[in-house]
């Protein structure tokens, strides 16, 4: 398949750099598994679920990650730390008008931490920093909104750009799992009043997923690694739901992949797993755990648009796509959402 294939219009305005004054409050547009879509909103999440059916989210965290700093000679630079590796070293994207050397030092805010480069692993610069790297970024850290947003993080995004069940101790995400910020805790509570089941899985968010797909054939896309942890509970858990005839629904695309991660490492087998994943699902995937997505509006040409088309048909998703732009939803991270339905179910 090419690239192409994932086009579509999308105009600017559609793009939704602020969230909506209550969680819950977006639309949702459900995709059945005929193909047909429906105009919702995403407190009527409550009806199209059965008591039985799974929800799987992902509980990690978003760190402050984005570091404001200087070289020694003065001039500008911006760290992202994209993955810690122990308390004083991590893999990070440096910003600077040039690219710095290993042995190059970097200083960050007031008492000037410094941030030494010692190499490069693949495209992320190895760093090791003279104070605790958590200790560094809750000092001095913003959180790392995206960059569609086209403006710097503000109070707002520090409670709404988390999710509300996110696991304080696994504080390592420098994006968030965008699906899950739909959920306030009263339809949670809802949801588990109805007999819908949850469970979570970890799926820590790097910033590779904002990376544009470079080559025409998708099919030579490589994914970028993300470290995920599948317990044997959750997988057990969406064993006994399959069983009964109950759906499993992933809340997001790093759900699914981790998940889908999990029972690829296994052969098939429903069975936990922790590791670094590569998993990139587009038209063809057969899933092996995943029955409905629940998920924003992504990026026209991205791999997450190709996994909703999995799911679905890529005739599907853009034909619900074009509607959603034709009747104004909110589109990527604070936007609208929909949920998706296998095509394999029908």
């Amino acid at each position: 398949m090419q690239l192409s294939d994932f086009n579509f219009d999308l105009p600017d305005e559609l793009i939704a750099r602020y969230p909506l004054e209550t969680r819950s409050a977006s639309r949702l547009l459900h995709l059945d598994a005929q193909g047909q879509h429906h105009d919702l909103h995403f407190t009527n999440i409550l009806d199209l679920l059965e008591p039985g059916d799974l929800l799987v989210l992902n509980d990690t965290k978003v760190m402050k990650a984005r570091l404001k700093g200087k070289r020694a000679s003065g001039g500008a630079v911006e760290v992202l730390v994209e993955r810690m590796q122990i308390p004083f070293v991590a893999h990070c994207h440096i910003k600077a008008s040039n690219s710095p050397k290993a042995g190059a030092e970097l200083f960050i805010g007031v008492d000037e931490v410094k941030v030494t480069v010692t190499g490069r692993h693949e495209n992320l610069f190895i760093v090791e920093f003279s104070q605790p790297i958590l200790d560094v970024l809750d000092k001095y850290g913003k959180l790392p909104i995206p960059p569609y947003f086209n403006r710097e993080a503000e109070d707002i995004d520090t409670a709404r750009y988390q999710t509300v069940f996110n696991n304080p101790t696994k504080l390592a995400s420098v994006a968030a799992p965008t699906a899950s910020l739909h959920f306030d805790q009263e339809l949670l509570n809802q949801l588990e009043a109805k007999g819908i089941n949850k469970t979570f899985v970890t799926l820590h968010v790097g910033a590779g997923t904002f990376l544009p797909v470079r080559t025409n054939d998708i099919e030579n896309h490589i994914m970028h690694s993300e470290w995920c942890d599948v317990s044997d509970a959750s997988m057990q858990l969406i064993k006994e739901t399959k069983a009964r005839g109950n759906k499993v629904i992933a809340v997001g695309t790093t759900a699914t992949r981790a998940t889908e991660s999990a029972a690829q490492a296994n052969g098939g087998e429903l069975k936990g797993w922790t590791g670094d994943t590569q998993i990139f699902i587009y038209p063809g995937y057969e899933f092996k755990v995943v029955d409905r997505l629940i998920t924003n509006f992504h990026l026209p040409e991205s791999t997450l648009l190709m996994l909703v088309s999995a799911l679905s048909t890529q005739e599907n998703i853009l034909k619900a796509y074009h509607h959603a732009v034709a009747e104004k939803y909110r589109f990527f991270s604070y936007g609208d959402a929909m949920l998706v339905d296998s095509t394999a179910t029908k």
